[in-house]
């Protein structure tokens, strides 16, 4: 197991704990438990990104989708079948899920939608005015007026 000391980082930086954690938790993160359900994040405009899962074999009743503390949780869980059924092959996969995004600052989830076993969720980043970068101008320096009083009069 691999272990990564990231105290000196945090000595000799400040104001830069969430890249810190971010490195925690990936490292932390164990890979092999996180491949079902398959999915895709694709960048859709500049500021904008679509997470696609595929959820073939649930409904929409079956899916739950929240955000909180900067993280987007998508849960599925497919409810009982009343009706009794035998299966010769079973090779669609409807067991629980619990998948988990961390969300940088200011991105919001716009929307989800479930189309052709496909969970589709659309993401933003909406900067606060006063985060944007603006201009600021520079003033010209003023005249000082000094008293100057001329050598020859003085003596």
């Amino acid at each position: 197991m691999r272990t990564l000391n990231l105290a000196p980082l945090h000595r000799a930086t400040v104001g830069f704990d969430q890249i810190t954690d971010m490195m925690d938790r990936i490292l932390s993160n164990d890979t092999g438990s996180q491949s079902y359900p398959p999915y895709n994040i694709e960048k859709t405009a500049d500021d904008g990104w679509r997470i696609s899962i595929a959820v073939a074999g649930f409904g929409e009743e079956d899916l739950s989708v929240e955000v909180k503390e900067n993280a987007l949780h998508v849960t599925a869980k497919k409810a009982d079948d009343e009706v009794e059924r035998t299966y010769l092959h079973r090779g669609i996969a409807t067991r629980a899920f619990s998948r988990r995004f961390h969300l940088a600052d200011h991105v919001k989830v716009t929307g989800a939608s479930h189309e052709n076993g496909m969970l589709n969720i659309d993401l933003t980043r909406e900067v606060p005015e006063a985060l944007k970068p603006r201009r600021i101008e520079i003033a010209k320096a003023q005249k000082v007026e000094q008293d100057v009083i001329e050598g020859d009069k003085v003596n």
